[in-house]
């Protein structure tokens, strides 16, 4: 792995076969995505993580999918970024938000964790918010009672055919983050 990384991308999630394409899954998505567009292969476990290193429109990156369940993501990000030598605003994080609907997704530049336990990880392990951030909606349910079901769900065809887009548009998100910065993105997709 390369130390000389311009960037770490990590997409949040919960590893094993039971959690694919989950609702709760995006982040992996992305980065399975991201993987594949740029001809990145994931095939090295390093700090907890599933990690695949290569370039981006000339930037040099780390793509992460973090082996620990959801809530403990942020050990093996913190440890990542740690060995890579990259501060916190070269950490770049994508998962699922229950707060948007699904079909859209927004760029944070930095925050609190919003009652999202993988962001509240990351910010205890790394100790700051101040991280960016991208939130992939996937709608609340309809009943408080169906959260944990929801967002550990997976898409049915009608859903599955509006996060289709909306998972392309990330992908040029992340791309428009490392060429052109947080500000043109934010300006560009929201």
């Amino acid at each position: 792995m390369s130390l000389n990384a311009h960037w770490l991308i990590a997409g949040l999630g919960n590893p094993g076969s039971r959690y694919q394409n989950t609702r709760h899954n995006v982040g992996f998505m992305i980065v399975d995505r991201l993987a594949q567009k740029y001809a990145i292969s994931l095939s090295e476990k390093k700090n907890d993580s599933l990690v695949g290193t290569g370039v981006i429109e000339d930037f040099r990156v780390i793509l992460s999918k973090p082996q620990r369940y959801m809530n403990q993501s942020g050990p093996p990000v913190a440890r990542l970024a740690a060995y890579a030598g990259l501060p916190p605003d070269k950490i770049l994080v994508i998962h699922d938000d229950i707060d948007i609907i699904l079909g859209k997704f927004k760029i944070k530049a930095k925050g609190g964790h919003g009652g999202h336990n993988g962001l509240k990880s990351i910010v205890t392990a790394i100790g700051t918010g101040d991280f960016p951030r991208i939130r992939i909606g996937i709608g609340r349910p309809d009943t408080a009672a169906d959260v944990t079901d929801h967002v550990l769900g997976r898409f049915n065809a009608e859903e599955a055919r509006m996060i289709a887009p909306v998972l392309a548009c990330v992908e040029d998100a992340v791309k428009t983050i490392l060429c052109r910065g947080l500000i043109e993105a934010m300006n560009q997709f929201h």
